[in-house]
């Protein structure tokens, strides 16, 4: 894919317009959600910038600041950040920002451990996770098993290219002016297509994506003899149980038969595309022989 345009936010940047924001080719946003372990650390401004965000049609994900300095201090992070988002879908990932002073000295090891209780617990609660810090902190610090287990956001300004390896997000600089920002912002790149992946998945509240059985074969509007021998397939299909709709009349594909079709594709858990292929046929005559 193309890269695509982003920008990340906090409070500190006061009330942001993003339709302006999206009028000048950004497609995404990184909010901030809040910092450390209580719940009174949720960022001020995030519900209001989520939600206008949202209105203005842009892609989003969230961040959140660590002042973790162990294992346990990172998980219960983990915990308040989900509640702080609890019930909100996100297209972009949800990212652990480990950044600070107080974690630069801290062991490789415990770094790493850090890491991994954060985005490990939001993995098993159902979201695309990452870990967001500076290019020579992920250089020094983490663990090329950890960059290469967590999506990596990195932030290196006044280069051609950042001093990282597979990374999906790049902020390229902490100086932007973007029209509809008070004030300078953290621009980014993505290069993947992260509400793609993210839907395709299941992740970040969104259902997953039904898995499409055929994409050719007989369609609403088809006449002739084929269309006909699928249609009496589908009358033995009705009369053992597997769908409950009344076909169209002679050899033609209509509202009826394609009713059928997609009642039965809905059943075994694929796309109701209206199609009946190959696949479909061979479903059905398993489902027959059974």
């Amino acid at each position: 894919m193309e890269k695509a345009k982003g920008i990340d936010v906090s409070h500190w940047q006061g009330i942001v317009d993003f339709e302006k924001v999206r009028a000048q080719g950004y497609t995404f946003v990184m909010i901030n959600a809040g910092y450390g372990k209580y719940a009174g650390q949720k960022d001020e401004s995030f519900e209001r910038n989520y939600a206008a965000a949202k209105k203005a049609e842009l892609d989003v994900g969230a961040y959140w600041y660590s002042y973790a300095l162990t294992e346990a201090d990172a998980l219960a992070e983990a915990k308040t950040f989900l509640d702080a988002v609890k019930g909100k879908k996100f297209e972009y990932p949800l990212a652990f920002d480990i950044e600070d002073a107080s974690q630069s000295e801290l062991p490789n090891a415990a770094i790493n451990k850090m890491i991994t209780a954060f985005c490990g617990h939001l993995e098993s609660k159902g979201y695309y996770t990452a870990v967001y810090s500076y290019a020579d902190f992920l250089k020094r610090k983490v663990s090329d098993t950890v960059k290469n287990r967590f999506d990596i956001w990195v932030a290196h300004f006044d280069v051609a290219k950042p001093a990282a390896e597979n990374y999906g997000i790049w902020q390229y600089t902490n100086k932007g002016t973007v029209n509809g920002v008070q004030s300078r912002c953290d621009c980014n790149y993505a290069y993947r297509d992260y509400p793609a992946i993210i839907k395709e998945k299941g992740l970040n509240l969104y259902a997953p994506a039904a898995k499409v059985l055929d994409t050719t074969g007989y369609k609403k509007g088809d006449k002739g003899n084929g269309v006909l021998a699928l249609k009496y397939l589908l009358m033995l299909a009705k009369k053992n149980g597997l769908h409950k709709n009344a076909l169209d009349k002679n050899g033609i594909f209509g509202v009826g038969t394609k009713k059928a079709v997609n009642s039965i594709l809905k059943a075994h858990g694929y796309s109701q595309n209206g199609i009946a292929g190959k696949k479909f046929i061979d479903l059905i005559g398993n489902e027959l022989l059974k």
